[in-house]
């Protein structure tokens, strides 16, 4: 499933076709995807302009001039691709390619949204565990799909402090603390990995018995984690692309994650293991990380 990094990396390559501009088509094509679209949702969408491109947690959320906001999660497969119309061009750090006349007619392109850009955006998903509905924005917050979501991990608001009063008095550990999205929104197995390698702390220590000393060096690792995962355009382990069709790169720098019995890039001596907690693979060095 596409992490933090992935869903900004996505984000970043849809503002600059979707924020500002005005979606002047929507289809539709199929009746839904995890869950049935909206009732009247393309009408919704058609004619509406998107005032701002955000995301919280694992969403992009396109807040429109109708009141409403475009809610999407990629779920585990889907991938949004964007094409101009003309010559490609290159709009900020993207370069998009010119729509081909397939563009948005795949098997699995079940979703297709144009903006006055001019630009077509094209959403991919062939396992069908997206998402896409439409919500009040003023009641976004208390909506179930995000009321109880913890702390963005790069927000001012998350530092020692935050993470001390989140972690007290909890037994599981840390490894799934920092998972658990009632504490930080967003994190997903591969970003806690590599935070907890670059924070030289244990997986499996309880997340209660996590010293206030070592704090600081773990919020610095989670955020600096994410911001070189975003430098780099995520990871692309399946799945994931960016929306100009290429991959991202940050799986060429891992650490520890799916490096299972490959020496510690520290030069410690140690070997990397793979453990299971909870259902989900973890990578460490038992030597490092203590």
């Amino acid at each position: 499933m596409p992490e933090l990094p992935e869903v900004e990396t996505v984000r970043m390559g849809l503002k600059p076709v979707l924020e500002g501009h005005r979606i002047t088509r929507v289809e539709t094509r199929r009746g839904d995807l995890r869950v049935p679209f909206p009732k009247g949702f393309t009408k919704r969408l058609t004619g509406r302009e998107v005032t701002k491109l955000k995301r919280r947690a694992k969403y992009l959320l396109a807040e429109l001039d109708s009141g409403e906001t475009l809610v999407v999660h990629l779920g585990m497969s889907g991938s949004m691709s964007v094409y101009v119309e003309g010559r490609a061009r290159k709009l900020g750090r993207y370069v998009y390619d010119s729509a081909p006349a397939e563009a948005g007619h795949g098997k699995h392109d079940h979703v297709v949204i144009e903006t006055d850009a001019p630009a077509r955006i094209v959403y991919t998903d062939h396992r069908r565990f997206g998402l896409m509905t439409l919500i009040e924005t003023d009641k976004l917050e208390n909506h179930p799909l995000f009321d109880g979501l913890g702390i963005e991990p790069l927000s001012q608001g998350f530092d020692a402090a935050y993470l001390k009063d989140a972690l007290a008095g909890k037994k599981t550990p840390i490894k799934s603390a920092l998972l658990d999205q009632r504490v930080i929104a967003g994190l997903g197995n591969i970003y806690v990995c590599e935070a907890l390698y670059r924070a030289h702390i244990s997986p499996k220590r309880l997340a209660k018995s996590i010293p206030t000393k070592a704090l600081p060096a773990l919020v610095a690792a989670i955020k600096a984690v994410l911001r070189d995962a975003i430098q780099a355009g995520g990871s692309s382990l399946r799945d994931h692309k960016r929306v100009d069709g290429e991959l991202g790169n940050f799986q060429h720098h891992f650490a520890v994650y799916d490096r299972k019995g490959k020496p510690c890039p520290n030069g410690c001596g140690g070997t990397i293991r793979r453990i299971v907690q909870a259902g989900r693979s973890t990578f460490y060095c038992p030597k490092c990380q203590t």
